[in-house]
């Protein structure tokens, strides 16, 4: 089971640095559950859908060095990744964007049900974002 869990993780990142907005959605339960970093929870895969256009619209990221690691249920994992980014348009509150770069450790939770992902938090340091992109 550890290996099926691996590969859906797996998938997801693929998605992910593929663009494959629609790949991502559909490895996620209806009910999916994301906490977004130092953020709000939200629920949903029409509000996950909404999340990631928004990133879209003010980030580009690439994910690379990433490690899946897996419980024995199959119920949980966890990544470690290296984001790469270009912060594009300005998100809300934090500083204004005009195309800087950064590279950020991150790392993910997952929680998985019938084959697909439940729960995912995510997080990665903001305080270093901010620094990185000049705040």
């Amino acid at each position: 089971m550890t290996d099926a869990v691996r590969d859906l993780i797996a998938a997801y990142y693929d998605a992910f640095n593929s663009g494959d907005r629609a790949g991502m959605l559909a490895l996620l339960t209806d009910d999916i559950i994301h906490d977004i970093n130092q953020g709000a929870r939200e629920i949903g895969r029409d509000r996950f859908g909404a999340f990631l256009a928004h990133m879209d619209h003010c980030y580009t990221e690439r994910l690379s060095d990433i490690t899946i690691l897996t419980d024995q249920s199959g119920q949980r994992a966890a990544a470690e990744f290296v984001v790469h980014g270009t912060y594009r348009a300005t998100d809300a509150d934090l500083p204004p964007a005009h195309g800087q770069t950064y590279v950020l450790p991150a790392g993910a939770f997952f929680e998985i049900r019938e084959g697909r992902i439940a729960r995912l938090t995510n997080f990665y340091n903001l305080q270093d974002w901010l620094r990185q992109v000049g705040a």
